[in-house]
């Protein structure tokens, strides 16, 4: 394959990976609390590239060479759903799942038929003690900014918010949840939190940039599909010449 087309089509297959990053992050951009994925680029160069004869230029591709996920802060939309929970400071709820502890910055939590503090897909939601939080189901629940939680101003128990020393060793594993591996990086507990009640943490990834990426990403795939064509018609007419002088 010539240099043209091979990296024609390196640069397609990279812009399809970022067409698929784009399409999840524009559908979750009204999900609570998600964090929105980014692309970091390089240049690969194959290692029969690299043995290339001296005085000749190796041919690099562009390759996206991984995803990375973007932490910052989201903004808070107030919802005046007390079990409606916002951090607004670094760190993660703990939700237990049946595969184990999963992290989520998603607050929108509701109770159990047995007064269990949970999110939307049934997962207890950790205290600080590593135990589920129940409360009384005919009672109102206030929940301080340092995560405790409270009925006719007695404590019942404090939610648990943790963080990592390297957030971004955490990957995502769908339904806006985070997991890694406990053993090799454990979780800090009994940092400082801020936490909102009534209110949600928005998606940080901008709808209207989106847009403008979307954009983007399409004429870049179309003038690359242009240089695909390009290439493939001098491959042609260079066989085609070949053959005429073969004659």
């Amino acid at each position: 394959m010539d240099p043209l087309t091979s990296a024609a089509a390196s640069g397609i297959r990279a812009r399809l990976e970022s067409l698929d990053m784009l399409a999840n992050n524009i559908a979750n951009a009204s999900t609570p609390g998600f964090k929105a994925d980014r692309e970091f680029y390089g240049l690969y160069l194959s290692a029969e590239a690299a043995d290339s004869p001296m005085g000749t230029s190796p041919t690099t591709l562009p390759v996206i060479e991984r995803q990375w996920t973007d932490f910052t802060q989201g903004s808070l939309t107030p919802t005046g759903n007390p079990l409606d929970l916002a951090l607004h400071s670094q760190g993660f709820f703990v939700a237990q799942s049946p595969n184990g502890p999963a992290f989520t910055r998603d607050g929108s939590f509701r109770l159990s038929l047995q007064g269990e503090i949970e999110t939307q897909d049934g997962y207890k939601i950790q205290g600080q003690d590593g135990k589920p939080i129940f409360v009384d189901n005919t009672r109102p629940v206030e929940i301080g900014s340092d995560g405790t939680v409270r009925q006719d101003g007695q404590d019942v128990a404090q939610i648990a918010v943790v963080n990592f020393p390297d957030p971004a060793a955490l990957s995502k594993r769908g339904n806006n949840y985070f997991r890694t591996d406990l053993s090799t990086m454990p979780p800090v507990s009994g940092m400082p939190a801020e936490i909102q009640q009534g209110q949600l943490e928005a998606a940080n990834y901008d709808p209207a940039e989106s847009a403008v990426r979307l954009v983007n990403i399409l004429r870049q795939f179309e003038t690359l599909q242009k240089a695909l064509a390009i290439g493939a018609d001098m491959n042609r007419r260079a066989v085609e010449e070949v053959a005429r002088v073969a004659q």
